[in-house]
């Protein structure tokens, strides 16, 4: 794991960017350059939108589960899983209970070779998401895992040039105090919530720092990164099920 991790998103930001970031708040990464892509599609609100790369699969929930199954219970981590190995960015995110709250998102906006970045973010999320204790043992029944693959990031012309459902948006911007300051949503984050897209934003400021009155000068002066994320997600029971069928032995993770 990166010797240097993120804060929390009521911590400072630096200047520099670390390479760590918790999708519900003031992440800080690497800056990565936006991509613009020639090759689109129209979708009903008249914006371009390129597909998906199908990269997500269950075998990653499986391996994040067993990852993280294998630290908490001192054994070997599982070996080389038969999913792709391709590099993207990505996230980790464990819930617990039926009501699935939030026990532990950290990701990275630098593209990483799938096997290593999922087993070093599932625990990361799992044990350094400073807005929470590690997770322990007798929470493990109880997890949700979800795996986002981040994609397609274009600069936007404006700090409402993105679709709410659709997008993840990654901001910068300047404190009062002039301080650049970064923070993103998953694209699923402001449709749990029930924001629209203003409130979205003023949230993301006030996550990033920001503590003044929020203007729309303020709003308009933002750098807006968008992309989208390809998510799949698994619950510990079906976790288990699939490792029973592999008569409950841990190793390499398959369909």
């Amino acid at each position: 794991m990166s010797n240097s991790h993120y804060n929390n998103h009521h911590n400072n930001y630096q200047q520099q960017q670390p390479q760590h970031s918790n999708s519900n708040g003031d992440e800080e990464y690497h800056q990565q350059q936006p991509v613009h892509y020639s090759q689109h599609y129209m979708n009903g609100h008249g914006m371009r939108i390129k597909p998906l790369d199908n990269v997500a699969v269950p075998d990653m929930c499986l391996f994040c589960f067993e990852v993280l199954d294998c630290e908490l219970n001192n054994m070997d981590g599982p070996g080389v899983p038969m999913f792709s190995n391709d590099s993207y960015p990505l996230f980790v995110t464990w819930k617990i209970g039926r009501d699935k709250r939030l026990r532990g998102c950290i990701g990275t906006f630098s593209a990483m070779e799938l096997h290593n970045g999922l087993r070093e973010y599932a625990l990361t999320s799992a044990f350094k998401d400073s807005r929470f204790a590690p997770i322990s043992r007798d929470e493990l029944p109880r997890l949700t895992v979800s795996v986002s693959i981040l994609q397609n990031f274009e600069e936007a012309q404006g700090h409402l040039d993105w679709q709410l459902g659709v997008h993840g948006i990654r901001i910068e911007f300047l404190t009062e105090r002039g301080l650049k300051r970064t923070a993103t949503y998953l694209p699923q984050v402001a449709t749990e919530q029930g924001w629209d897209q203003v409130q979205t934003i003023d949230s993301l400021l006030r996550k990033g720092g920001y503590r003044a009155v929020i203007t729309q000068e303020l709003r308009k002066s933002i750098k807006l990164t968008r992309y989208r994320s390809q998510e799949i997600q698994m619950h510990y029971k079906e976790y288990r099920e699939h490792l029973e069928r592999r008569g409950g032995q841990y190793g390499k993770v398959q369909c």
